[in-house]
């Protein structure tokens, strides 16, 4: 790299420990993520055995999700039940926010840990009273770097980035936008104050992820409301619908074998 810069992204384990090799730091972080995967396949069975989607909200701090979040609750109120755990180091102040909207929410405090992982995941559903066909909206700890390695068991991960924030993160942060399925680009409405070019970030998030779906949004205006209602819309559909194959797989496996 020119002018002596330093890039510890690119060895085996793409991250430095002071005193650890490389090869350790891989095998660490294989146990870690093999671990947090089978509470993941735990949780996806609890959700998907019911018909509940999951949705893993992954953001900076101060990119509008929990205001977004707020407005999706209230726009789906009466279509279909809904939950949420909140993920933050301290407070439950986005907890609460969420809980003003009579929707059931659980507060998740990581402490110094950056990141939700699917044991406290698993911990926090037994909180819920989960109903058959509804959404749980995971909203992640406020960063971009660590939430993207680690399996919720959520159906699908949503990075939000706001036009505050650079259209430039999709470079900077590719781990987040090549593990999710759709990018909100929120606070549309504060576009025309902010050097942001949408087109050009969505451009560098299909260049990491080329499947990644995007959509544009303003809580506070509505501009893209409908759109991402209806993608929510649409994946609680295909959630449904893969219960029911499933439920008519077993059902077909009980009749030849009554039959045979």
């Amino acid at each position: 790299m020119a002018h002596g810069d330093l890039h510890f992204g690119r060895d085996a384990a793409k991250t430095h420990v002071p005193g650890m090799s490389q090869k350790r730091l891989v095998q660490i972080e294989q146990e870690i993520l093999a671990k947090n995967g089978m509470f993941a396949d735990d949780v996806r069975d609890e959700l998907s055995s019911q018909g509940v989607l999951a949705l893993n909200l992954i953001a900076s701090p101060g990119a509008g999700k929990t205001t977004l979040l707020v407005e999706t609750l209230q726009r789906l109120k009466g279509a279909f039940p809904t939950w949420v755990i909140e993920g933050d180091q301290e407070t439950a102040n986005d907890a609460d926010r969420i809980r003003a909207t009579d929707t059931q929410a659980v507060q998740i405090n990581t402490g110094k840990g950056c990141h939700l992982d699917a044991d406290m995941i698993q911990r926090a559903l037994a909180s819920l009273s989960l109903e058959q066909g509804g959404v749980l909206f995971i909203e992640n700890v406020g960063n971009l770097a660590c939430p993207a390695g680690f399996d919720l068991g959520e159906a699908h991960k949503v990075v939000i980035l706001s036009v505050t924030e650079g259209d430039d993160k999709p470079v900077k942060y590719p781990e987040a936008f090549a593990a999710a399925n759709l990018l909100v680009i929120s606070k549309s409405d504060l576009a025309p104050y902010c050097d942001f070019d949408i087109e050009a970030c969505v451009a560098r998030a299909r260049e990491i992820n080329p499947s990644i779906e995007s959509i544009v949004v303003s809580a506070r205006d509505g501009t893209g409301m409908t759109e991402w209602l209806d993608w929510i819309v649409r994946a609680r559909q295909t959630q449904l619908q893969d219960l029911a194959r499933g439920l008519q797989a077993r059902m077909d496996i009980i009749h030849n074998a009554l039959h045979a």
